[in-house]
């Protein structure tokens, strides 16, 4: 769906992405991560023609946007919504002319239109809003009324700049699982720009840690919870753990797969082994509970653990 090679751009003499490699395939639910000042909103915008770069290719369906005149990259826009983190809503129009909007751009009938908007007030949840300014909605009203109108069109992708980093937890979460659901129910392929982990942990499948204009680290959020990367350290930061002076410590990986495994009480009964518990670092990512334990044990027993952990599917390693 979208394929970037060495893509690179500048702004005078500020190298801003530096030779960014991404594929992003069809339907997919990608989270494009980092701090603030990284290149993240730049490459969003180089998507969909905000923004032109100066080197590599970037195409979206087959199509290298670069290579596009005015009226093609108008075309290819259409099929892109955009989702920003201050909703950019018109003030003077009420709910149903903020979606109707692009519509209307477009010259569609008024009949069109007016059946259009009203399924997309269903699609948001909020169809009672239909005639409410945007001055009279709540945060999280405002961003959905912005999802119905970049929806509006029909896009194969949606854009997402920080969509939720203006919204307070609760709300921003019931905008994620509406995004979720749009994903599955419409097969709209998500790019998600954020530097929030609520965001990665809620809804990406797959992502791409950007650091200073360039990819870090990227692969699917079980692999890259499971590798823990230096980028992801340096973007989620690092606890300190005092490990135990005797004995043999051991990480254990936790995955889609074993996730919800009580391992640590399985090593102590089926094994006989006294097992302490020096750290846990576990969350939920897209369903999935992922993350790692880090267990100490006598040091004698550090070969019968390792192998009951190959056993029972276990990704683990011994700390030193």
């Amino acid at each position: 769906m979208i394929e970037i090679k060495n893509l690179e751009k500048s702004f005078d003499d500020v190298k801003v992405l530096k030779g960014i490699n991404i594929d992003i395939p069809s339907g997919a639910k990608y989270g494009l991560i980092g701090r603030s000042g990284t290149g993240k909103s730049t490459l969003l915008r180089c998507i969909n023609g905000l923004e032109s770069y100066d080197k590599g290719f970037l195409k979206v369906d087959g199509v290298e946007i670069k290579d596009l005149n005015k009226k093609e990259l108008k075309d290819l826009r259409r099929d892109m919504g955009m989702i920003f983190q201050h909703f950019s809503l018109l003030d003077r129009l009420d709910v149903y002319q903020n979606i109707a909007l692009p519509l209307r751009c477009w010259k569609y009938d008024n009949k069109f239109i007016d059946k259009k908007v009203k399924e997309l007030l269903e699609v948001i949840g909020i169809p009672e809003k239909i005639h409410s300014r945007p001055r009279e909605l709540s945060g999280g009203q405002k961003q959905r009324v912005a999802i119905a109108r970049a929806l509006s069109l029909d896009p194969k992708i949606l854009l997402c700049d920080e969509a939720t980093s203006a919204l307070d937890p609760k709300t921003a979460q019931s905008t994620i699982e509406l995004l979720d659901n749009i994903n599955k129910e419409m097969g709209i392929t998500l790019v998600i720009v954020t530097h929030q982990m609520s965001v990665l942990r809620s809804i990406c499948e797959d992502i791409s840690i950007l650091e200073d204009g360039v990819v870090a680290a990227q692969g699917s959020i079980n692999d890259i919870f499971v590798e823990k990367p230096k980028a992801l350290e340096n973007l989620m930061g690092t606890k300190d753990i005092v490990l135990p002076r005797t004995g043999r410590t051991i990480e254990i990986f936790f995955t889609e797969n074993n996730g919800s495994k009580p391992i640590v009480s399985q090593i102590s009964r089926e094994l006989n082994i006294d097992c302490l518990i020096v750290s846990g670092d576990m969350e939920m990512y897209g369903g999935n509970q992922l993350g790692s334990l880090i267990i100490n044990i006598p040091i004698e027993n550090h070969e019968e653990v390792g192998k009951y952990l190959d056993k029972e599917g276990f990704i683990w390693k011994i700390l030193k």
